[in-house]
C-alpha cells in the first residue's frame, strides 16, 4: 500500500515538471525549425562566400527562440511610437488588399486584437453557467457581448461566453446567455482554468460565489 502511495506521490511531483520541459522543448524545436527554413532560403539566394556563415548559424541550438523573442521586442518597441503606428497602419491596409489572404488575415487580426488587447474584456472574467442543461453547472469565461445583427435580435442584456472542455481547454463551446443566468466569480481566470483542467480536483485558492439554490 505504501509502495503505491509513494509511487503516485513521486509521479505528482515530477509529472508537471516533465510536461513543462516537454512543452518548452517542443516550442524550441518548432521555432528552430522555422529559423532553419528561413536560413536555408537565405542561403539559396546569397553568394557562396556566405555559406560558411549560414552553416554556423544552423548549428547554434535555441538561436531561433532568441531571434523570435528579440524580433517581437523590437517590433513592439518600433510600433509604440507615432511613426511606427503610421507604418503599421499602411502595412495592415496593404495586407487587407490581397485577395483570399485578406479574409484570413482580417479574421485572425480581429480575434488576436480582442484576446490580447489591454482594453478588452475577453477572458478576463470567470463565470458560473448552467450547461449543458438547467441544474448542471460549469465554469465559463466571458468573451464580450453580442453585437451587430445578433444584438438586434437578442437585446443588450446578453453576454458572450466560452465554455472550455476538460481536460483540453483549447476546445469548447461559444454561447450567448442572458446576463441574469450567469454568475460572476471572484476567482481569477488562472484559478478557474486550473479548476477546469484538473477536472475539479484542484480547488481555487479564493472563494467564489456559490450558485443559487
Amino acid at each position: 500500500m505504501s509502495f503505491k502511495k509513494y509511487l503516485l506521490t513521486g509521479l505528482l511531483v515530477w509529472l508537471p515538471l516533465a510536461i513543462t520541459i516537454w512543452v518548452l522543448l517542443w516550442l524550441m524545436g518548432l521555432l528552430d525549425g522555422i529559423f532553419l527554413g528561413l536560413v536555408t532560403a537565405l542561403q539559396a539566394v546569397t553568394s557562396d562566400s556566405m555559406t560558411a556563415f549560414w552553416e554556423q548559424l544552423k548549428h547554434i541550438p535555441g538561436l531561433g527562440v532568441v531571434l523570435v523573442f528579440g524580433g517581437l521586442l523590437i517590433t513592439g518597441a518600433l510600433v509604440s511610437n507615432v511613426a511606427g503606428r503610421w507604418w503599421l497602419g499602411h502595412w495592415h491596409r496593404l495586407l487587407a488588399k490581397i485577395p483570399v489572404f485578406k479574409s484570413i488575415y482580417n479574421s485572425v487580426k480581429k480575434v488576436s486584437d480582442t484576446l490580447f488587447s489591454s482594453n478588452g474584456n475577453a477572458f478576463r472574467t470567470a463565470l458560473l453557467v448552467q450547461y449543458p442543461r438547467a441544474g448542471s453547472w460549469t465554469i465559463a469565461f466571458q468573451t464580450g457581448s453580442p453585437t451587430g445583427e445578433v444584438a438586434k435580435h437578442l437585446g443588450n442584456d446578453f453576454v458572450s461566453v466560452y465554455v472550455p472542455t476538460t481536460p483540453n481547454p483549447t476546445s469548447g463551446f461559444f454561447l450567448m446567455l442572458p446576463r441574469a443566468d450567469v454568475i460572476e466569480l471572484k476567482m481569477s481566470v488562472d484559478e478557474a482554468l486550473t479548476y477546469v483542467i484538473s477536472m475539479g480536483s484542484v480547488a481555487p485558492a479564493g472563494a467564489g460565489i456559490a450558485p443559487p439554490k
